[in-house]
């Protein structure tokens, strides 16, 4: 999954992540999706690891470009 994310710089990158990944998750749960329950990590909706990554000033056209043109994985 690829997000855009804008945030303050007083939250840290691992708060915002847990943040993002405890609310989707609990969304995703109360819709109840039989798809994503066979795909579970053991129980949990998202991996324990993340990966984020500054675009270094690149302009928001070309960072939403390459994102999405990024291939999914059905």
């Amino acid at each position: 999954m690829h997000l855009l994310v804008n945030y303050p710089p007083t939250v840290s990158v691992s708060v915002l992540v847990n943040s993002l990944k405890g609310v989707s998750s609990r969304m995703i749960r109360e819709k109840n999706y039989p798809r994503v329950s066979k795909k579970l990590w053991g129980g949990a909706l998202w991996s324990p690891s993340y990966f984020a990554g500054s675009c270094g000033g690149a302009p928001i056209s070309i960072i939403r470009q390459h994102i999405e043109q990024q291939q999914t994985l059905d």
